[in-house]
């Protein structure tokens, strides 16, 4: 017995550490933030409790806009990085010469301080002297300057590209070491049958990469559902709020405005989609495991 809770206490001893992390930095901040939401916090010295007017707040056709826009600019963002990184990961599992450089030249937008990189594409964006308006007219596509970031919808689709630009090298990387993953036998198999290199990538690379896809889908949507740097550093929401995501639009009504109490109410909004999203994976996750084991 006593050796029973000696161990017990042990047991608990290494998870101490663990737990009171999970206490301190996850459990307080949202219980905080709940409660705050609640109220008209401000910089004022006093806080009133408002009950549920900060969230009927949200219902507003503005706050729709933004959460619609959030999700179009997440979808997009996703699909391309999914798009692109399966694409990469593919030719990077040929066997050409060199390509273990093609790999490694894969790497730096994702090596690369993010801030930095979000910099460098604003100066191509940039209409008197950035890259991108330069060769366009210097090829004749364009007449005068174009300042991608001065308009709404070259905006919104600049801050997607830069946004995919860093999220593809991990997408690819991760894809590139499923698809390694997958038997040769496989392939000899259906290569000796008379396969076409398209035939074998639909019924064995796809579908043994499910696994994959799904959980890069769903860490890249967490990842890209709460952007904050590239469309802060590139537009902070505009033009217009053209480019106003739900982290944008609660970051500026928190700590822009100091209002607190709506800002957290907004933080609450998204803490629900995210649990959302994290559930669907499971469930996803569930079903393909389900399937394996039949």
């Amino acid at each position: 017995m006593t050796q029973n809770r000696a161990a017990l206490i042990f047991a608990w001893a290494l998870l101490a550490p663990a737990i009171i992390y999970v206490l301190v930095i996850v459990a307080w901040p949202l219980i905080e933030t709940f409660r705050l939401s609640f109220t008209d916090a401000s910089l004022r010295k006093t806080t009133n409790y408002v009950g549920w007017r900060n969230y009927l707040k949200i219902f507003d056709r503005d706050f729709l806009e933004i959460i619609i826009r959030t999700f179009t600019w997440t979808f997009f963002s996703v699909l391309l990085k999914m798009l692109i990184g399966t694409f990469g990961a593919v030719l990077l599992n040929c066997a050409v010469p060199g390509r273990h450089v093609f790999r490694i030249l894969t790497m730096p937008p994702w090596i690369v301080p993010m801030a930095i990189g979000i910099f460098m594409w604003g100066w191509m964006y940039n209409g008197q002297f950035g890259m991108i308006s330069g060769l366009l007219q210097r090829f004749g596509i364009v007449d005068g300057p174009v300042a991608f970031l001065a308009y709404g919808n070259t905006a919104y689709w600049s801050t997607i590209v830069t946004d995919v630009w860093i999220g593809v090298p991990m997408v690819t990387i991760y894809f590139l070491a499923a698809i390694q993953s997958i038997p040769r036998d496989l392939y000899e198999a259906a290569w000796t049958d008379g396969a076409s290199r398209w035939m074998r990538f639909r019924r064995i690379t796809l579908p043994l990469m499910g696994p994959a896809v799904i959980t890069m889908s769903m860490l890249s949507l967490i990842s890209t559902f709460n952007s904050f740097d590239i469309i802060w550093i590139l537009t902070q929401g505009g033009p217009s709020g053209s480019t106003t995501t739900m982290i944008i639009d609660t970051y500026a009504t928190a700590i822009g405005s100091k209002k607190y109490g709506e800002g957290a109410a907004r933080a609450v909004v998204i803490c629900i989609f995210l649990s959302l999203f994290c559930i669907a994976y499971f469930r996803m996750t569930r079903k393909l495991a389900t399937a394996e084991k039949t």
